[in-house]
């Protein structure tokens, strides 16, 4: 009798958490992802800063453009979010280029790009179609950004 009496409830906690596990994730978003203007000045100063230290600003600027990104994707504004992820992967590869001089702060760059993989993947949950597969691309790359800088930190 008691295997019978379980059979339900084995059955809805894992249906209870499906619908309710993507309003948790949802709600995990930055409700006030970066304003444009803030995401130029850091642009800017990744553009004119010290070729040392623009692996890590690069980091920081993609780390902030996820947010506006995944902001775009829970609102529905693919069209947004497929720019906003293609500037993400212009930005990866300025950190891909500049790994081959001496940089500074590779072990914060690095954490910065595993915490922004972490986030994208977790938007993966709201998108479909092109846009999934945009958001893969993107997060393919930045993964491998990631697995440089990992190799850049051990090799240091």
């Amino acid at each position: 009798m008691k295997s019978i009496a379980r059979t339900p409830a084995l059955i809805l906690v894992p249906v209870l958490l499906l619908i309710f596990a993507p309003r948790v994730s949802a709600a995990s978003i930055d409700e006030n992802p970066p304003d444009p203007q803030t995401l130029a000045q850091m642009e800017l100063r990744a553009q004119q800063a010290n070729p040392r230290d623009q692996c890590y600003l690069y980091a920081e600027l993609i780390h902030s453009m996820t947010d506006v990104a995944v902001h775009q994707i829970a609102n529905g504004d693919d069209d947004k979010a497929a720019l906003t992820l293609k500037q993400i992967s212009h930005y990866a590869h300025l950190i891909e280029s500049s790994l081959a001089k001496n940089t500074k702060r590779l072990k914060n760059a690095e954490i910065l790009m595993d915490r922004t993989t972490t986030h994208l993947t977790e938007a993966l949950h709201f998108t479909s179609g092109d846009d999934r597969a945009n958001l893969q691309a993107t997060l393919k790359q930045l993964n491998g950004v990631q697995n440089q800088l990992l190799d850049q930190v051990f090799n240091h």
